[in-house]
C-alpha cells in the first residue's frame, strides 16, 4: 500500500519533496515546479500510477497478476493484459541481456532464503536443490495474451527490475508534467534530470560497501540513471561464513565472491538496475566485462579488495556538494 506525505514548499532552490513508501521501500521524489496546482497535480499521478503498478506486480499481495499466475503453476494458463505483457516482455530480454544471471523465475529460492526471518541456521542443501530446480526463465511458456508456469512451486518475482522500470516510469511522468528538474529515488534505484537549483545536475552519494552509512565518493547526475546493489545491509554469518542477501541462480545461494557494492550508471534505472545485480553476482572481471557491452553503461565495483570500474564512470564522480 502506498502511503504519502504531502508535497512540502519549495525550499529556496525550488525544490519540492514528495515522500512515500511502495514496492517495500522508502521513496523520494525531488522536483522544481513553479506552478502549484501543476506540483500537486503531478503527486497525485506519481501515487495513483505506483499504487497501481504495485497492486497489479507485486508477489507479496495476494490478489495481484503476478500473484495468480504463480498460484496457477503446474495446472492452468492464466490470462494477461497489454501491462502484463510488457513486464513479461522485459523480464526476457533482462534474462537475455545479462546471460541469465538476472532471472525472474527466482521465487522458490527467495522462499527458501527467507530474508524476512532471522536465520540462525542454513537452509538444508536438499531444499535449496530442490527450488533451484524450479527456476529457469527458460521454462516459462507464452502465447498471445496468456502465461503458464508448468511446474507446480514455480513463481514469478519482478524484484530484480521492477523498481527500476517503475523509476523510468515515473521520470517519464513528471516530463509529461513539464518537470524538467527532477530526481526520482524509490530505494536508491534512481533517475536524475535536469539539476537541483544549485547546480546543473543532482548530487548523489556512492556508499561504501565496506563501511555501510558512509560514502566514499559522490556523482554529478543529469539526464542519467544510478543504481546500487550490494549485500552489507541484509546479510547473517553463520560459522564465520557470511551470507548475503543477493542469489546466485547458477548456485542457489548467495554471491560469496568478496563484492560488496557495484554502482552503475546508466541510460535508464532499468538498464542500471539489472547491471548492478549482475555485476555483483558475476564479481568484478566478469561483470565489468558483460556491462561492456552494453552501451553508454558505466561500472564502479568494489569488493574486499578495493575499487575498481569502467573507463567512463570517472566522468561522473564530484566532489560532496
Amino acid at each position: 500500500m502506498t502511503t504519502a506525505m504531502p508535497v512540502l514548499a519549495p525550499d529556496a532552490q525550488g525544490v519540492r519533496r514528495l515522500e512515500f513508501r511502495a514496492l517495500g521501500t522508502n521513496c523520494l521524489i525531488k522536483f522544481r515546479l513553479d506552478d502549484e496546482r501543476g506540483a500537486l497535480e503531478f503527486a497525485a499521478a506519481a501515487l495513483d500510477w505506483i499504487g497501481k503498478f504495485e497492486a497489479k506486480f507485486s508477489r507479496f499481495r495476494p490478489d495481484s497478476m503476478v500473484s495468480r499466475i504463480n498460484a496457477a503453476a503446474g495446472r492452468e494458463w492464466v490470462k494477461t493484459d497489454s501491462e502484463m505483457e510488457t513486464l513479461l516482455d522485459i523480464a526476457a530480454e533482462v534474462h537475455a541481456c545479462t546471460d541469465g544471471i538476472v532471472d525472474p523465475t527466482m521465487l522458490p529460492l527467495l522462499k527458501v532464503w527467507d530474508w524476512k526471518v532471522a536465520h540462525v541456521k542454513l537452509p538444508a542443501r536438499e531444499d535449496v536443490k530442490t527450488a533451484l530446480a524450479l527456476t529457469g526463465w527458460r521454462k516459462v511458456q507464452r502465447r498471445p495474451g496468456a502465461v503458464f508456469l508448468p511446474a507446480a512451486g514455480m513463481g514469478l518475482d519482478f524484484g530484480g527490475f521492477g523498481k527500476e522500470f517503475a523509476v523510468d516510469w515515473l521520470a517519464a511522468l513528471a516530463r509529461q508534467a513539464g518537470i524538467q528538474d527532477a530526481i526520482v529515488d524509490l530505494g536508491r534505484d534512481i533517475r536524475a534530470m535536469g539539476g537541483n537549483g544549485a547546480h546543473p545536475f543532482w548530487h548523489i552519494g556512492i556508499e561504501d560497501g565496506n563501511r555501510p552509512g558512509t560514502c566514499w565518493g559522490g556523482l554529478g547526475i543529469s539526464g542519467r540513471a544510478v543504481s546500487a546493489s550490494g549485500d552489507y545491509a541484509r546479510y547473517f554469518s553463520h560459522d564465520g561464513v557470511r551470507y548475503g542477501h543477493i542469489l546466485d541462480p547458477r548456485t542457489g545461494w548467495p554471491v560469496s565472491n568478496g563484492m560488496r557494492a557495484v554502482t552503475v550508471v546508466a541510460n535508464t534505472c532499468l538498464q542500471a538496475g539489472i547491471h548492478s545485480t549482475a555485476v555483483f553476482i558475476l564479481g568484478a572481471r566478469d561483470g565489468l566485462y558483460l556491462a561492456s557491452l552494453a552501451r553508454d553503461v558505466e561500472v564502479c565495483a568494489q569488493s574486499e579488495h578495493g575499487i575498481e570500474g569502467s573507463r567512463g564512470f570517472g566522468k561522473w564522480l564530484v566532489q560532496a556538494a
